[in-house]
């Protein structure tokens, strides 16, 4: 357990790192943050990525301890956010889900997904079936393209590269010493011992393969448009049974697109199918896509363990780490953020059985909290 004024070397600068540097030193804790790379967080899986906050949308794909991280996340980013003195949008207008006539058979499935999860979690926003004039109120700018869709109310999202460089920012003004370009392994520290940290916090990502085995890579690419002929309300979801596509509009006409989804840690460019694939489809729900301004097309893998599930373990006394967000890291980071300050601060979690979040310590070391 920490003291009032514990000092710690957390190695990683990604979405997870800064969160937990940042905690930290607000709290008074003195900390020292590692990162391979340099400070634009090139090296991130949260760079590249749509940071929508999406707990029933993602249930499609994913366990319903995930669903309550992203339940959790919708009221606690707030409170983060505020926290920060640089201003990262966020918004909690809702997700739309459209498809084409050819796609209702695969609407309909995905719709008794929605239906089983809402169930399961029963605090989540009902969902709610809309029509011709549902569309038109709710998303002006589709409903002459879509005369049905779903409407998942509270869902939210944020800018994540505003997140990042403002989480940058306030370590500035705290007691948090970067070492950019700088990578570092638990194995070059000795917690406790005289001159060194007291803890070590690895939030590495996939740059602790050598350490977690377990972990892989899953591809991600997204296209990040200047589109001034669009506007959008809220992250739309097209469905597709082979390529089913999110557009979230952030500020002034950006928007981010994606979609695939790689077993694979190739970090190469994307290629010319994803491409057209995002492009074309981002065109089939709204035209004024034709004439956006490509800025950027992005390549990054997400770190992820065998049940594309979060865990935490302790690996020595006094060494924490953290991994295995996959594709929703901004959408379970406070969670996870809690339960590591909980650990940190009693020995144990209350939260981590509420999130289903595994957890592997030194006092039993195949622990798992359970729902």
């Amino acid at each position: 357990m920490i003291s009032p004024s514990s000092s710690f070397a957390i190695l990683g600068a990604g979405l997870m790192g800064r969160l937990l540097a940042v905690t930290l030193a607000q709290r008074g804790h003195a900390i020292h943050l590692y990162e391979a790379q340099d400070a634009s967080g090139q090296g991130s899986a949260a760079r590249v990525a749509a940071a929508m906050l999406a707990p029933l949308a993602e249930s499609a794909i994913t366990e319903p301890g995930v669903v309550r991280m992203g339940e959790y996340a919708l009221s606690r980013w707030p409170q983060l956010l505020a926290g920060l003195s640089q201003p990262v949008f966020f918004q909690q207008n809702g997700t739309l889900v459209v498809w084409h006539r050819q796609d209702a058979s695969e609407a309909a499935r995905l719709r008794r997904l929605f239906e089983t999860t809402s169930r399961t979690v029963a605090s989540l926003p009902a969902m709610q079936a809309l029509d011709g004039a549902g569309m038109a109120q709710l998303e002006p700018a589709l409903a002459q393209r879509f005369h049905q869709g779903l409407y998942l109310p509270g869902e939210g999202q944020l800018d994540n590269r505003q997140l990042l460089t403002a989480l940058e920012q306030a370590m500035h003004a705290l007691p948090v010493q970067y070492h950019w370009n700088s990578p570092q392994a638990p194995g070059h520290f000795q917690p406790g011992s005289s001159g060194q940290p007291d803890w070590v916090l690895d939030c590495r990502g996939l740059g602790a393969q050598a350490q977690w085995p377990a972990l892989r890579g899953v591809r991600g690419e997204v296209v990040r448009v200047y589109a001034p002929d669009v506007t959008l309300q809220r992250p739309t979801r097209l469905v597709h049974p082979r390529y089913p596509i999110y557009i979230a509009p952030k500020q002034d006409h950006l928007f981010v697109i994606g979609a695939t989804e790689i077993e694979s840690d190739d970090m190469s460019p994307a290629s010319m199918r994803s491409a057209l694939e995002l492009m074309s489809a981002a065109y089939a729900v709204h035209p004024g896509f034709a004439e956006a301004r490509i800025l950027e097309i992005a390549t990054q893998c997400r770190p992820t363990l065998p049940d594309n599930l979060p865990a935490v373990r302790q690996t020595a006394p006094r060494v924490l780490e953290i991994n295995g967000l996959y594709r929703h890291g901004f959408m379970i980071a406070p969670a996870v953020l809690d339960v590591v300050l909980e650990l940190l601060g009693t020995g144990q979690s209350a939260l981590a059985p509420r999130f289903d979040l595994r957890l592997e310590l030194l006092s039993s070391a195949a622990a798992t909290a359970t729902a």
